[in-house]
């Protein structure tokens, strides 16, 4: 439960510090996850040409990031291409210093003692509900052979220590209760 508990507080603070480095560039920060992190992505700009020169231009939702490299307009002069490129350097060091690093959600995992070539393969969730933690595994874990395992020093798929097998429909209303605020 105490794991679980972190990550979600790690999960927390990430989107705290995103809100904080919305703030920095002027919009707020997409929430990003990949396979194995969250992470920060875009930012919600105008879709002005006139940011064009720093940002990418805005996904489907709005969102831009920032790019590798000043893109200056054409038709400017030497020292404005200069300042362009200044203002770049500045937006990029801002980024890196109050980027948030990626939140790794397999080293949770793997502190349950949860395989996490199981999850890439098979999905897995977990979330806390009135100080209990819910998981949803895409994969079947064999208690037995999960200790007989442990006894012999191998490597397992992962069985979490306390964890009891609940039936969909418990599980599910722990989900609804969650999501829907109720008790």
């Amino acid at each position: 439960m105490t794991i679980v508990q972190e990550f979600y507080q790690a999960k927390e603070l990430l989107n705290e510090r995103l809100a904080e480095l919305g703030k920095l560039f002027g919009g707020p920060v997409a929430p990003m996850r990949d396979v194995t992190s969250y992470f920060a992505g875009g930012v919600k700009l105008s879709a002005s040409r006139e940011l064009d020169a720093h940002w990418c231009r805005p996904d489907e939702r709005g969102y831009r990031s920032l790019r590798q490299k000043a893109v200056p307009p054409k038709g400017i002069t030497k020292e404005q291409r200069a300042a362009v490129r200044a203002e770049h350097e500045r937006l990029r060091e801002l980024w890196k210093a109050n980027c948030p690093a990626r939140l790794d959600a397999h080293e949770y995992w793997d502190r349950l003692n949860v395989n996490t070539g199981n999850l890439l393969l098979c999905g897995g969730i977990l979330f806390e509900h009135q100080g209990v933690a819910f998981f949803a595994l895409g994969f079947e874990i064999n208690k037995a052979n999960y200790e007989e395992q442990i006894a012999a020093g191998k490597p397992t798929a992962g069985w979490i220590n306390g964890a009891v097998e609940i039936l969909p429909s418990d599980y599910e209303a722990a989900r609804q209760a969650k999501v829907g605020g109720a008790a």
